[in-house]
């Protein structure tokens, strides 16, 4: 059986006994750190196993009383109800009396069950039979539950790999009566049916997801403690109070505001107390926010919407001076300074991913003001050719119109004007065109 995120066709896909990089073979994997390290009496070793099943979904421990050693990701056969269950190994060593310890199980538990085999090839062709049958089985629940107009969302179906019980995860608000639906399911899939409620959190560390920080759900792949979260963790933070924003894929507020919440008490405790309100000769100064990164408190005057930034020193003594009566003129807010730098343009640049787009608008602007000076020249020296047409015809114009007045002129006029030999003084413009001489042979 391959594994399913590398698809190298090989047991676990990379050789590294079932722990991808990316926890795609197995949720919720823990690294056997001690699995290298020699121990000085062999028998005291852990004689349980940590078996997991279902991709990681559901764990349990099981003990071992063949004594014979289970590598990470091997395929084994265990007890179950009524029959045999198949699963594989996620934990094996000493390693996993931390595990047992961190779930509060004991080892001597009488009521432990055993590991029978290592899984035969039967084993595994029935074990993969009965898994190819849980998507239509969640399809038709989710059917009769729907039908029966059940309060009930059946989130996952998990069948034993003999084939005889089947476990129905789901998830409600109310309590729900569902033993008719119980009945539907015994008779239609031939099943010992097994209801098991779980919250919400459970469901999405189930189906799984990406989160908005744009990597795999902390809950489906290494989170198992869901504590509970609520909105002073965020204001703790200094975070705004957006039901979306802080919500995760399951609806509720995300696991991840628990993380930094310690280093944010830490730092709020170098921060005055009581220091809600302060008061200066112009009113009352609010506190809107704390900055604990700059060690700065942020207050507003009342009837101004300007921020002043305080430091926690400022604060204090204007604290002492309101405790004794005294308003102080001024808050004496500090001059923040901003950290951004003006763009510089490389000098030199060697790689297209390193230009700017302001340098690219730039070469743009230019080239653009570079084409219309050179459409404006064009045009300038254009101009003289443009009026040439316009002149010839002014001139042929002032030709014509003596042959356009020829029948309004006196008949002498018209003798002399169509006489070659005598021209008119004023008759400048009809001289024929000096012509060059010849060149001269050499």
């Amino acid at each position: 059986m391959g594994c399913g995120s590398c698809g190298t066709g090989k047991p676990n896909g990379c050789k590294s006994n079932g722990g991808c990089s990316t926890g795609g073979c197995n949720r919720l994997n823990v690294h056997d750190w001690l699995r290298n390290l020699p121990f000085s009496d062999p028998e005291s070793s852990c004689k349980v196993v940590e078996v997991s099943f279902k991709q990681g979904s559901r764990k349990e421990f099981f003990r071992n009383p063949t004594f014979e050693y289970f590598e990470k990701g091997q395929y084994v056969t265990v007890e179950g109800v009524n029959g045999f269950d198949v699963g594989q190994v996620s934990l094996s060593g000493e390693l996993v009396r931390f595990q047992m310890k961190k779930h509060g199980v004991k080892e001597d538990d009488p009521e432990m069950k055993k590991i029978l085999r290592l899984s035969s090839d039967r084993d595994l062709e029935l074990y993969k039979v009965n898994k190819d049958r849980e998507p239509s089985v969640q399809a038709k629940s989710r059917e009769f539950a729907r039908n029966l107009k059940l309060q009930m969302k059946l989130s996952e179906v998990e069948i034993q790999a003999d084939g005889k019980k089947g476990t129905f995860f789901y998830t409600a608000d109310d309590r729900v009566d569902f033993r008719e639906l119980i009945r539907f399911f015994a008779t239609e899939f031939k099943l010992k049916v097994e209801m098991k409620q779980i919250g919400i959190r459970q469901e999405a560390a189930k189906v799984g997801g990406i989160g908005s920080c744009g990597r795999e759900l902390c809950c489906s792949t290494w989170l198992h403690d869901f504590k509970s979260v609520n909105t002073t963790a965020a204001r703790y933070q200094n975070l705004s109070i957006n039901q979306t924003k802080l919500s995760g894929q399951c609806g509720r507020l995300k696991c991840c505001l628990n993380y930094e919440l310690d280093t944010y008490l830490d730092a709020l405790q170098h921060f005055p107390e009581n220091a809600d309100s302060i008061e200066i000769a112009r009113g009352t100064a609010y506190l809107i926010k704390k900055d604990i990164f700059k060690n700065l408190m942020w207050y507003t005057v009342q009837g101004s919407t300007k921020h002043y930034p305080l430091t926690l020193d400022r604060v204090k003594e204007i604290k002492e001076l309101n405790k004794k009566g005294i308003k102080p003129e001024e808050l004496q807010a500090v001059e923040i300074v901003s950290s951004k730098q003006k763009d510089t343009e490389p000098e030199f640049v060697e790689l297209v991913g390193q230009i700017s787009l302001k340098s690219l608008e730039r070469n743009d602007k230019r080239r653009r003001d570079q084409q219309r000076s050179r459409q404006q020249q064009n045009t300038g020296n254009a101009r003289p050719a443009t009026n040439q047409p316009a002149k010839q015809e002014q001139q042929n114009v002032g030709n014509a119109r003596p042959t356009q007045n020829q029948q309004q002129r006196p008949p002498q006029q018209q003798n002399r004007r169509n006489n070659p030999q005598r021209p008119p003084s004023g008759a400048g413009n009809n001289r024929p065109p000096k012509q060059t001489p010849p060149p001269k042979e050499g």
